[in-house]
């Protein structure tokens, strides 16, 4: 284990030095030079400490799609986005629903060793809806949540069935809340925008309803359930008043549902489609205030990379999904940091708070935490460059926005895992 002293980090606004040993922050505060022999010295004058971020909903590809994704360029993504730990998606080639798949995937985390690497096992075999995958076997092989993300589960007895199975091993179930009878073939949110370009629209009851059903089911059992990638806000009320109730509902939403609206897609942007879709400003401002009271309790990026040819196609026929985990902290800070809906502090939370959901370990401030912590310049201004990315995934409808927040180190169980080298200016 190496050995990393921090000096002069702004930690909660004051600035203070941290010693960082196996693995461990040791002191945060004065250091006797004694304690530094050996130490490899990060000058962070100007740079703000905050523990590095857990994303509990990203897709590495990996095994079967590699062209789009794999473990290590996903980690490597990750890190370079200040996170240290990722909980990838089940909607692999073959389909991660087995104990097999989910050691494949911890295994080759830990040859990469960059983030960490939490695997999601599918709720159904095959992502099909039919059968009951074997939960409790993906649990025992590292698997920290289920879900059948990119498919919704839409026989209720089967989620049901899932809840229940869940709960006695500490399981998240992580629902994608899609009702595919109303949302039919539509390709972007169902509003003016949609009407003026000719597009297919889908309407927020397409969400909500699958909202609305696994709040019952969860309120009628007794377990927990976590609601994927919320876009809509009646879908932010369903749980707000859930949650006013006593029921387990926890969820997420992701960067361009607060960060954007369906304006966005304007001129057919492709790199603008994803499921669900971006919707309006009243939309984005009901998610900016779910977030301001506790409603929404995670910042997930929905990290979906996919090749070119896969985005540059007639609208309908182009892949859904946003390359996020490299501009996550960026249009998170901007947009809301910057602009006074939350402190920095709060984003800190949302953007760790899925640990807490998914029973891991994350990174914090204090003397004997894990050293899992990401230094951030939040007053360097740039424009996101998608060709510089370090997915494979380049799609991005923020390609050229201008942002504040750089992430400029990213540390992973005391290991420095990533160093912002700026290029020389042309």
């Amino acid at each position: 284990m190496s050995k990393i002293y921090i000096v002069g980090a702004l930690v909660r606004g004051k600035q203070k030095d941290v010693l960082i040993e196996d693995g461990r922050i040791v002191r945060i505060g004065k250091i006797r030079a004694s304690q530094t022999k050996g130490a490899r010295v990060i000058d962070a004058d100007g740079l703000t400490l905050l523990p590095a971020f857990v994303d509990m909903h990203v897709h590495l590809r990996e095994p079967g799609l590699e062209y789009k994704e794999d473990i290590a360029t996903g980690s490597a993504a990750a890190v370079a986005g200040g996170f240290g730990a990722v909980c990838c998606m089940p909607n692999t080639d073959p389909v991660t629903d087995n104990a097999y798949i989910v050691r494949y995937i911890v295994d080759r985390a830990r040859e990469v060793d960059l983030a960490r690497v939490y695997p999601i096992g599918a709720i159904s075999v095959g992502l099909r809806g039919e059968r009951l995958a074997e939960l409790g076997k993906m649990q025992q092989a590292g698997a920290v949540a289920v879900s059948d993300d990119g498919q919704p589960v839409s026989s209720a007895q089967l989620m049901r069935l899932a809840l229940e199975y869940a709960a006695p091993t500490g399981l998240c179930v992580i629902s994608h809340c899609e009702d595919k009878s109303l949302a039919a073939d539509g390709v972007m949110n169902e509003g003016l925008v949609a009407s003026e370009l000719g597009l297919k629209g889908i309407p927020s009851a397409a969400e909500d309803v699958m909202i609305a059903r696994d709040i019952v089911l969860a309120e009628m059992l007794g377990t927990r359930v976590h609601i994927a990638h919320v876009s809509t806000a009646s879908g932010v009320q369903l749980i707000r008043e859930a949650k006013a109730r006593g029921v387990r509902v926890t969820c997420e939403t992701c960067p361009h549902y607060f960060a954007a609206t369906d304006e966005l897609v304007r001129g057919y942007n492709t790199y603008a489609k994803v499921n669900p879709p971006i919707r309006t400003e009243s939309d984005r401002m009901a998610i900016i205030r779910g977030l301001q009271d506790g409603t929404i309790d995670v910042i997930a990026t929905d990290h979906a990379p996919h090749a070119t040819f896969e985005k540059e196609l007639p609208f309908p026929q182009a892949a859904n999904g946003i390359a996020g985990l490299e501009t996550s902290f960026a249009l998170a800070y901007t947009a809301l940091v910057t602009t006074g809906y939350l402190t920095l502090d709060e984003l800190s939370d949302k953007m760790t708070g899925a640990a807490k959901i998914v029973g891991v370990e994350c990174g914090a401030l204090q003397a004997g935490a894990l050293a899992d912590l990401t230094l951030v310049d939040t007053q360097e201004s740039y424009r996101i460059c998608a060709s510089k990315f370090v997915s494979k995934g380049k799609n991005t409808p923020f390609d050229g926005r201008e942002v504040y927040g750089r992430v400029r180190y990213t540390i992973v169980g005391g290991e420095l895992k990533y160093t912002y080298a700026k290029e020389t200016e042309q």
